[in-house]
Order: C-alpha cells, then sequence, then structure tokens
C-alpha cells in the first residue's frame, strides 16, 4: 500500500492504524460517560452511610475521575496520530495508572463502606 504525504505531519499512516486510534478515543470517551453516570448515580441513588458526607465524597471522585479521564484522551489521541504519522514510537501513557489506581481506592472504599453500614 503507497503511503501518502501530508504535508508538515509526516505520512499519512495505515487507515486501520488511524480508526484503531480513534476507537481507544472513543473507549477512553465511554469510560468517562460511565464514571460520571457512576458519580450521579452514588450520589442520587446510594442510600446515606453512617459517616457524613461519604456519597457526596465518593461522587465527587467518580465525576472528578471521569473529568480527568475526558480532559486528556483527546490530547493523547492527537500524540498518538503524530506519532503514527511521523513513524515515532508511540507515547507513554500515565492514564492508564491513574485510572486503575482511581478504580481500585474507589472500590476499596465502597467495599468498606458497604461492610460498615
Amino acid at each position: 500500500m503507497a503511503e501518502r504525504t501530508s504535508g508538515e505531519d509526516g505520512t499519512e499512516p495505515d487507515y486501520r492504524f488511524t480508526l484503531a486510534n480513534e476507537r481507544t478515543f472513543l473507549a477512553w470517551l465511554r469510560t468517562a460517560l460511565g464514571l460520571l453516570a457512576a458519580g450521579v448515580a452514588v450520589h442520587q441513588l446510594v442510600p446515606r452511610f453512617a459517616v457524613p458526607s461519604t456519597r457526596t465524597v465518593l461522587a465527587l471522585v467518580f465525576v472528578g475521575l471521569s473529568a480527568v479521564l475526558a480532559a486528556t484522551s483527546y490530547p493523547r489521541w492527537r500524540k498518538v496520530q503524530q506519532a503514527m504519522r511521523r513513524g515515532e514510537p508511540l507515547p507513554r501513557n500515565g492514564l492508564v495508572l491513574v485510572l486503575a489506581t482511581g478504580i481500585l481506592l474507589l472500590a476499596l472504599a465502597c467495599a468498606v463502606l458497604v461492610v460498615l453500614s
């Protein structure tokens, strides 16, 4: 397959890689929407815990993690796209560690709250 050039951005990558990058971007956005929905659900639907303001704090952590994910997903997509066009190695993604750690901490906090209720 012949590679097309696109000015100063380098060469056009195989369309399959571009589409895979786009699907990954959309997956990050779906995850952000899921976390946002979880934050709203915790705040609106979960009964009050014995510890005051716990629901609000949990909801804010879910919403905050959602905001971080939504805010960083496009710049990540752009960096990967540019690296592919230039034939460079893909940039590292520290967001995976942030997301995994955040969800783990939320799960542990929820487990503790369930046990204490």
